[in-house]
């Protein structure tokens, strides 16, 4: 079921995996019920098409339509971005996918370790400077 990354996929990616975009995961060429999404980002809830000359058919943009909307309905938004957008404007398609999934994803919890650690080390600095 999988497919070869066109060229401008391949730009996307290199972008988004190994979580480069602001620490998120995107995972490439996802199942997602009964469709493949380009790039999904679970954490976001964001489907990232990248979309070709094909898709502008009145037929694809009706199958589009179709797919976009049984992601709705299944809690997912799907931003999508043509070849030539990503050829042209790279960096704001990446500025622009990065910003919506900020937007939809919830904010990190900070660990109990880090959380803890930060408070009884300070204690600890300012109890030792006032014993000198």
């Amino acid at each position: 079921m999988r497919r070869e990354m066109t060229n401008a996929e391949r730009k996307v990616w290199a972008a988004l995996r190994g979580h480069r975009l602001e620490g998120l995961q995107f995972r490439r060429q996802q199942p997602c019920g009964p469709y493949i999404a380009d790039f999904l980002c679970y954490a976001a809830r964001l489907v990232v098409e990248v979309d070709g000359a094909t898709h502008s058919t009145p037929e694809e943009l009706a199958r589009d339509a179709r797919r976009d909307a049984w992601f709705a309905d299944n809690g997912f938004e799907v931003l999508r971005v043509t070849n030539a957008e990503v050829y042209g404007e790279f960096d704001g398609v990446v500025e622009t996918i990065r910003r919506r999934a900020m937007e939809l994803a919830p904010p990190p919890r900070p660990s109990p370790a880090d959380a803890g650690e930060g408070v009884d080390s300070a204690l600890h600095k300012a109890s030792a400077n006032l014993t000198r």
